[in-house]
């Protein structure tokens, strides 16, 4: 095998490797414990997509240059852990998508990536125009929204994200939750309502279990 390959291997791209691969598993279960879709991790997707390349490449060429079989499937758990990953998040992210899609077009499209917004907006049309040919066209005028019940209500059958669900977190620093009476410890796992907490989780300060 290649020295040069080798040394790189051996230097820094496993270390950066792993260290990206522990933030794609903290951005996994931020989204999978969040009940609202967050913002999107453009760079770090990028990343491990490159990585994952990368890796998949290695295999090869390892089991090309008969290399060690126990190595092989060492690189080869690692490269399954990591794309396991990631599809994980992007499947958590579609689940979210599909079920508050209005309210994500409307309210929170600045979170999705460019192939997300593609398909929340075609999720809305297909939806909408499914929705009024077999049902909402035979209903009177007043009836006919796939947003409202009546014309004077606003929004009110649209699926939103439940925040005052109670998710179990830690914080690094000392954070006030929002119109809670405690402040939280660094290294304590707390019980509290999503919405308490929403602003230190899209800032980065809270993780989610």
């Amino acid at each position: 095998m290649d020295s040069g390959l080798d040394s790189g291997l051996d230097s820094g791209s496993t270390e950066d490797y792993e260290t990206d691969v522990e933030l794609l598993k903290r951005a996994w279960r931020q989204e999978k414990s969040a009940p609202e879709i967050l913002q999107f991790e453009s760079a770090l997707v990028r990343r491990i997509v490159e990585q994952i390349q990368l890796m998949e490449e290695t295999v090869e060429e390892f089991t090309d240059s008969g290399i060690d079989p126990l190595t092989v499937s060492l690189y080869q758990m690692d490269l399954d852990r990591t794309q396991f990953l990631l599809r994980s998040y992007f499947r958590i992210r579609l689940q979210k998508i599909e079920k508050y899609m209005f309210h994500i077009r409307d309210n929170a499209e600045s979170h999705l990536s460019e192939k997300e917004k593609v398909f929340v907006e075609r999720c809305c049309a297909d939806l909408q125009t499914h929705l009024e040919k077999s049902v909402l066209l035979q209903l009177p005028s007043t009836y006919q929204s796939v947003f409202r019940q009546s014309s004077e209500k606003e929004t009110d059958m649209v699926p939103r994200p439940h925040l005052d669900t109670f998710v179990v977190c830690k914080t690094n620093a000392s954070q006030r939750p929002l119109d809670e009476p405690f402040e939280m410890e660094p290294n304590v796992l707390y019980f509290v309502r999503y919405k308490a907490v929403k602003k230190f989780v899209e800032e980065g300060k809270i993780d989610l279990y």
